[in-house]
């Protein structure tokens, strides 16, 4: 049952703190209003919340905040903030962490706390420089994206923006997306915003059936964003290891490819419209096509399609949306989607660019007769 109670206390009210706050409605209500204590506290509690603990290493401490700090002072620190020390060991410390501090719960949380009590401001900056320095010519992304955005700005495409929260049911009724490979949302606020995207194709999809609902039906769209992934088969000591994220690119086309023309009848976008667009894309980014190998892919999220390989790694996936991803969005048109891996582009982006120097001589046009 969702109710105020219930959403302030899954937010992390501490629950422990009830009969403190009860006694004080109590001792109010008496003084003011002249009431009476009826009878003791009766408690019905099945599950009380115990505290969370935590082990901390000092060398980890050291390591994170970049100076040492005596352990003396770091004990202090700990007991004003009402986190308990229950075991001192060699290495570290034993803690315990008040149900209320629903915020500390990993040895990073607890390192963050000594430092924001110690100050910031005593962490001297470092004069020594401890990696090597070696240079690696690397793309720039921003500059790459600029470069593809006023491509595709240039050819009648706008740029969307989605949520990267949405809804984990679109990935649990789709077999492309692993439904255990979604990252859930600790505290939503609704159900249609419980997690990551896994892909830019949903939101895409509630962009386009936006804009039909309000009769924009010729449309050409593009987005840059991040898709996010959680690895439940890693099972690596530190939690974070198992989330990872890739940036993409997506297209998306629908409706006619001009819009209504006294002297141009009207045509319907297509798959080689579609085409045509990927491949720009990737000539622009210094790709030559013929480097490419073309495999043809038919699952539940395109009903046709083709993706561009090279080895192992796809490039880019685009086709027709499927009539059932289609159906489930209320979308009647056709809908071409393709999905770019950007970190794949960057990553295999040709380091040498190829011309050809125009020709100093004008051109010559010859009739040749053969008898």
């Amino acid at each position: 049952m969702q109710t105020d109670s219930s959403f302030r206390f899954e937010r992390g009210v501490d629950p422990n703190n009830i009969i403190y706050a009860l006694k004080r409605a109590a001792l109010l209500i008496k003084e003011i209003a002249g009431g009476s204590i009826s009878s003791e506290i009766v408690d019905v509690y099945p599950n009380p919340v115990t505290d969370h603990r935590v082990n901390i290493k000092y060398k980890n401490v050291d390591r994170l905040i970049g100076k040492q700090i005596p352990t003396e002072n770091i004990k202090k620190i700990l007991e004003s903030l009402e986190i308990k020390i229950v075991e001192e060991i060699t290495e570290g410390l034993v803690l315990d962490v008040p149900p209320y501090r629903v915020d500390v719960t990993r040895e990073a949380d607890i390192i963050e706390e000594i430092l924001r009590i110690y100050g910031y401001n005593n962490v001297e900056v470092s004069t020594d420089v401890k990696s090597t320095i070696s240079y690696a010519p690397k793309p720039d992304r921003n500059k790459w994206k600029n470069t593809i955005s006023d491509l595709l700005s240039s050819k009648g495409f706008n740029e969307a923006m989605s949520n990267s929260l949405t809804k984990s049911a679109y990935y649990e009724q789709l077999e492309s997306f692993k439904a255990e490979n979604t990252v859930k949302i600790l505290n939503p606020l609704s159900s249609d915003l419980d997690a990551l995207r896994q892909s830019l194709l949903l939101g895409g999809l509630e962009a386009v059936i936006y804009n039909e609902n309000r009769k924009n039906q010729n449309l050409k769209l593009y987005e840059f964003g991040n898709c996010y992934f959680i690895n439940p088969e890693n099972t690596n000591s530190n939690s974070l290891n198992k989330y990872y994220e890739e940036n993409h690119l997506a297209l998306f086309i629908s409706g006619n490819k001009n819009n209504v023309n006294w002297n141009k009848t009207t045509e319907k976008s297509d798959f080689y419209k579609l085409k045509t667009y990927t491949e720009q894309v990737l000539k622009g980014l210094g790709y030559s096509i013929d480097d490419f190998k073309l495999e043809e892919i038919s699952n539940d999220i395109f009903d046709y399609g083709l993706k561009y390989q090279i080895g192992q790694k796809t490039f880019v996936d685009f086709g027709l949306v499927s009539k059932s991803l289609r159906k489930s969005f209320d979308l009647d048109r056709d809908v071409f989607y393709a999905d770019f891996n950007w970190d794949v582009l960057m990553n295999k982006l040709p380091k040498t660019k190829q011309f050809q120097a125009i020709s100093k001589y004008p051109e010559v046009s010859r009739d040749l007769a053969l008898l």
